[in-house]
C-alpha cells in the first residue's frame, strides 16, 4: 500500500506523541487566574475542532465552568472579559478559527492558543497571550494534523490542570499513555481486531454509535478517519439521541441497507446507566437490516484512556480498511487542493494545516 505521508508511522506513535506533549510543549505567558474565567470557548475546525470534542468529553465533567465547542467563524454572542477562548490550529490560518478568534478578542476575552504560528500565533504574540507554540522543523512530508491530536490535545489539559479544571490531570495523561501502549501492542499483532473487523466492514459504509459526550467523540473520530484515510462514506450517531428518532428510520429498505452498511458500536466504561438499554434496543431493531453488528469496548483507566484507546483503534481499523482498498491513507486531496506552505515536524506537535 502506498503511504506517501508515512501516515500509519505517525498514527502508531500516538502513545509517544502524547508523552512528548506531556512533557516538553509548555505554555509561554502568564494564564488568567481560575476565578477571573466565567466559561470556556474552545475554537477549532477538522483535527482542532475534534480536539474540542476531546476537552469537552474528557475535562467537562470535572469543570466548574462550562465548556463550549465552536467549529465555525462567528462565536457565541456570550462571549465577554471572563470568557477563556482556547483556540487550537495548527498552521494558525484556519480562516474560521481566526475569524472567531479576531470577535472574541473585540469582545474582551482571553485568549489561550494552541499553534504553530501563522495569523492565530501573531494575535497571540499581540496580546500578550498564553500559547503553545507548536514545533517547525524543515521536514520533506506532511503529516495531517489529524495524526497530531496528542500535541494539539495534552497541552491543553496540562492548562486545565493548572487552573484546577481538570484534577488529577498528570495521572490521566499517565493512564492513558500506558493503555496507548498497550492497545498498540495488541493492535501490532498479526491478525489482530482491527484487522478483522476492517475485513468484516470492507465493502460496507460504516455507521457508528457510541453513548454519552465520550462516545460521541470517539463516534466522530472513527467516522473522521474512515472519511479521510480510508476516503470511504461513514456516518455517526449519539444515544440515547438515537433511540428517540433515527432508529424509526430503520423500518424501511432493509433489504437494501443490510448490502451497504455495518453498523459499529463503541462502548465505555463512561456511559449513562442507561446506554446498556439503549445499545440492546439499537441490536434488536438493526438486526436485520445491517450487513454486520461490531461491538468495540474501550480499555483503560480513566475517561481520556479510555476515550484515546478508541481513537487508536478506530484508526488502525481505517489504515487497514485503505490498505485493503488500494489507497494512500495520508493525502486528501480534495480537502487539500493546494500544497501547504510549510512543513511541520513529525515530532510532538507535528501537524500542517487547520
Amino acid at each position: 500500500m502506498p503511504d506517501s505521508l508515512g501516515f500509519r508511522e505517525a498514527v502508531l506513535g500516538l502513545p509517544e506523541q502524547v508523552e512528548a506533549a506531556w512533557r516538553s510543549l509548555t505554555v509561554t505567558g502568564s494564564l488568567p487566574q481560575h476565578d477571573e474565567i466565567a466559561n470556556v470557548l474552545v475554537l477549532g475546525t477538522g483535527a482542532a475542532g475534534w480536539v474540542g470534542d476531546l476537552l469537552a468529553a474528557v475535562a467537562g465533567p470535572f469543570m466548574p465552568v462550562p465548556l463550549i465547542v465552536h467549529k465555525s467563524m462567528d462565536p457565541p454572542s456570550f462571549v465577554d472579559p471572563t470568557t477563556l477562548v482556547v483556540a487550537i490550529s495548527a498552521s494558525g490560518n484556519a480562516p474560521e478559527t481566526v475569524a472567531a478568534t479576531s470577535t472574541c478578542l473585540d469582545a474582551g476575552a482571553q485568549l489561550f492558543a494552541v499553534t504553530s504560528g501563522g495569523q492565530l500565533g501573531a494575535m497571540a504574540d499581540g496580546t500578550e497571550a498564553p500559547t503553545v507554540f507548536l514545533p517547525v522543523a524543515e521536514a520533506p512530508k506532511a503529516v495531517p494534523p489529524r495524526a497530531r491530536i496528542g500535541a494539539l490535545a495534552v497541552p491543553v489539559l496540562s492548562a486545565f490542570e493548572r487552573l484546577g479544571f481538570f484534577p488529577g490531570g498528570r495521572e490521566w495523561i499517565a493512564a492513558a499513555i500506558h493503555q496507548l501502549k498497550a492497545r498498540r501492542d495488541q493492535l501490532s499483532q498479526p491478525d489482530n481486531e482491527a484487522q478483522s473487523l476492517a475485513r468484516a466492514l470492507a465493502g460496507t459504509m460504516p455507521l457508528v454509535y457510541g453513548a454519552g459526550n465520550l462516545g460521541r467523540a470517539a463516534g466522530l473520530r472513527w467516522k473522521d478517519q474512515i472519511n479521510q484515510t480510508a476516503k470511504s462514506p461513514s456516518w455517526t450517531g449519539v444515544l440515547p439521541d438515537v433511540v428517540h428518532g433515527e432508529m424509526a428510520g430503520w423500518g424501511q429498505h432493509g433489504d437494501i441497507t443490510r448490502q451497504v452498511l455495518s453498523l459499529v458500536l463503541l462502548r465505555h466504561d463512561e456511559e449513562p446507566v442507561e446506554a446498556h438499554d439503549h445499545f440492546g434496543q439499537v441490536e434488536t431493531w438493526t438486526d436485520e437490516v445491517m450487513a454486520g453488528i461490531h461491538t468495540v469496548q474501550a480499555e483503560g483507566e480513566g475517561g481520556l484512556a479510555q476515550l484515546l484507546d478508541l481513537v487508536l483503534f478506530g484508526d488502525v481499523v481505517a489504515l487497514e480498511l485503505a490498505e485493503r482498498y488500494g489507497i494512500d491513507p495520508g493525502p486528501t486531496p480534495v480537502l487539500d487542493p493546494s500544497p501547504p506552505m510549510s512543513h511541520y515536524a513529525e515530532s510532538a506537535g507535528a501537524t500542517t494545516s487547520e
